[in-house]
């Protein structure tokens, strides 16, 4: 990450936090960052935190705005120029417009994830010190529903909670998986046990990328064709593998992985580094370079769970099966791969024509 404004994100042992500088400017924020780690958030969620609440703290310093001095109106101009973002004279954003051929601004789910910690950084002022003023606008009350659950008969019991009225409006996108061709080539372009068993797991187990780094040797029972599985929210599910991927894991494990004291499932095979825990960035650099030898350019980690998921769905498999399988808090999360399955559709096309036809 670069160093502009004299103000960076370092990570450490306890979380991350702000550093340089300009960083004494911010001691709140650093300060938010360690309630994140107390309350067990996820390394990823603030680590994603840290550097959304850094985007934030550079456009202050740019816009000559201290911290204490942020009201409404500041916050409304951020959010314009998340829509409009620039670097260094140039379109600077993550969204690709048809129309001219620039990238600007960025994407309605990027603005509304550094909103969200911008807000969450107030709360947690309000929170030390009931008499600050929050400067976020709050829109109507929003009704608050038990975990896993959307609405329901008790859902008018559930506290309502304020929304955000700085949310961006984000299109709903149906999850994109790889289609047969697809998954052959990438599975092909693997040449390393490791790699073929880490995008196994994905593919036929639907485990996230966070999830596959997870694993510890001790997760998996390859005899009996499981995987003990920590997700979001340090939730435990075992998930079955298939009889084929054990096999890969086995062989990695027999032939591949490096003698070390780390009880991680995959480690780095070679390099300065061998014997590590594979990072984030490393599992990022493997799919990378496969994809482009593999020419799917769509195949990122996070395609391989989708394509479980659809089939799952298209296999007609129960709802609260997926659910299961793929670890999700809501059933609405699982329900969208339902209207993903293009099985689903035409068969219940078909079925609805012959009706037709035949009265």
């Amino acid at each position: 990450m670069s160093d502009e404004g004299g103000l960076r994100v370092e990570e450490h042992a306890g979380g991350w936090t702000l550093v340089g500088p300009a960083a004494s400017g911010f001691g709140l924020v650093n300060e938010y960052l360690g309630y994140l780690v107390d309350r067990r958030y996820s390394p990823r969620t603030v680590r994603a935190y840290a550097f959304d609440l850094l985007a934030w703290c550079r456009w202050l310093m740019a816009e000559d705005v201290e911290l204490a001095e942020v009201d409404t109106p500041v916050l409304l101009r951020y959010l314009a120029f998340c829509r409009t973002a620039t670097y260094r004279g140039r379109p600077g954003g993550n969204v690709y417009s048809i129309g001219d051929g620039r990238n600007v601004g960025y994407a309605a789910a990027t603005v509304n994830r550094r909103l969200a910690a911008v807000s969450g950084l107030f709360e947690f002022t309000a929170m030390r010190d009931p008499a600050a003023v929050n400067p976020v606008p709050r829109g109507p009350q929003r009704r608050a529903t038990a975990r896993g659950e959307r609405g329901g008969m008790l859902g008018h019991l559930a506290r309502a909670r304020p929304a955000s009225r700085l949310r961006v409006r984000q299109p709903r996108r149906l999850p994109r998986g790889l289609d047969r061709g697809e998954v052959a080539a990438l599975l092909d372009s693997f040449r390393t046990w490791r790699d073929r068993s880490i995008a196994g797991l994905m593919l036929f187990s639907g485990l996230r990328s966070a999830e596959v780094l997870g694993l510890a040797v001790a997760d998996v029972d390859i005899p009996r064709g499981w995987v003990r599985v920590i997700g979001k929210g340090d939730k435990e599910r075992r998930v079955p593998v298939d009889a084929e991927v054990a096999g890969w894991v086995q062989t990695y494990l027999l032939a591949e992985r490096p003698d070390t004291e780390v009880t991680a499932l995959f480690v780095v095979a070679k390099g300065s580094h061998r014997g590590r825990s594979l990072s984030a960035e490393g599992l990022r650099a493997v799919f990378r370079y496969h994809r482009d030898r593999a020419g799917v350019p769509a195949g990122h980690p996070h395609a391989l769970r989708h394509t479980f998921g659809t089939a799952l769905a298209e296999a007609g498999v129960d709802l609260a099966v997926v659910q299961a399988l793929m670890g999700h808090d809501h059933i609405d999360s699982s329900a969208r791969y339902v209207h993903l399955a293009p099985a689903h559709v035409r068969a219940a096309f078909d079925d609805a024509r012959a009706r037709q036809r035949h009265g």
